[in-house]
């Protein structure tokens, strides 16, 4: 059985300042050895069920944030960007589940640790017609390939939107009870571990359903200003639905995915 984990940072075991997930700063290292220790939670977990093959993919800002000399030896280690599928390296139709570990809600979530998805700059994203974060967008790609997310942590938000998106029977940890965008009633490491790895092995108890979407696809990305609309035109086949609001329809997830990241990359250059 092999488990793809892809780890993003601000729902990460006791994250709550931008200090914490920027590796401008000094508090970044703290909390690149939290970032490991919820990876490894997650791994021993899945490694408790029954998994043979564990890949995590660091999904967070440079890509390059697990301390791969504290991961734990049964996994591999996918680190750097940029990548094809980025955030979601290592997909294919081979792997069995999809965790998704230190998640954080979408844009415009209220009270959520660090609400965004994929760039400050962006102010919604919807999927024929569903707005989604970074969650729906993965988990999408994963259902291209026959794949189900069987695990969500992150803030308490990030949990609620993981249910609405995949469905109540998705396992979710808190690690944490947001606050606000930048404060939180965090649990201990210790405690989170024992959190992580518990759901980690629940989710791959029962074999669970793909969050597949109907093709054509309809993506739709609401830039904070006109200016990045504009830019993003540029993308073959996208076009203008509002001022701020560029449209793009696809055959399939890769390459809706794929020219989601393009628009993105090219709407938000400066």
């Amino acid at each position: 059985m092999k488990i793809l984990i892809s780890i993003d940072m601000e729902g990460i075991t006791g994250v709550v300042s931008q200090s914490h997930t920027d590796p401008a700063h000094a508090e970044h290292q703290r909390f690149r050895k939290l970032m490991t220790g919820d990876a490894n939670a997650a791994i021993e977990g899945a490694l408790k069920s029954g998994a043979t093959e564990v890949i995590v993919n660091d999904a967070h800002a440079n890509m390059d944030n697990v301390l791969i000399e504290n991961l734990h030896p049964a996994a591999h280690l996918i680190s750097g960007s940029p990548k094809p599928f980025s955030m979601m390296q290592g997909i294919d139709s081979d792997v069995d589940a999809v965790f998704l570990v230190g998640y954080h809600a979408r844009a415009g979530s209220e009270d959520a640790i660090h609400d965004h998805t994929w760039s400050g700059k962006i102010f919604n994203v919807s999927l024929n017609g569903k707005l989604v974060g970074e969650i729906g967008l993965n988990a999408a790609l994963a259902g291209h390939f026959g794949v189900p997310v069987a695990l969500v942590t992150g803030d308490q938000i990030t949990a609620a939107e993981a249910r609405e998106t995949l469905g109540e029977d998705v396992e979710t940890v808190t690690v944490k009870t947001a606050l606000g965008r930048t404060a939180a009633e965090c649990l201990s490491p210790a405690r989170t571990a024992e959190m992580i790895r518990a759901a980690a092995e629940r989710a791959l108890s029962h074999r669970r359903l793909p969050y597949v979407l109907q093709a054509p696809i309809t993506l739709n990305v609401e830039f904070m200003r006109t200016t990045q609309a504009e830019k993003a035109t540029l993308i073959p086949g996208a076009c203008r639905s509002s001022p701020r609001t560029v449209e793009w329809i696809g055959d399939d997830m890769v390459m809706t995915y794929r020219t989601w990241r393009a628009i993105t990359g090219l709407g938000t250059w400066q």
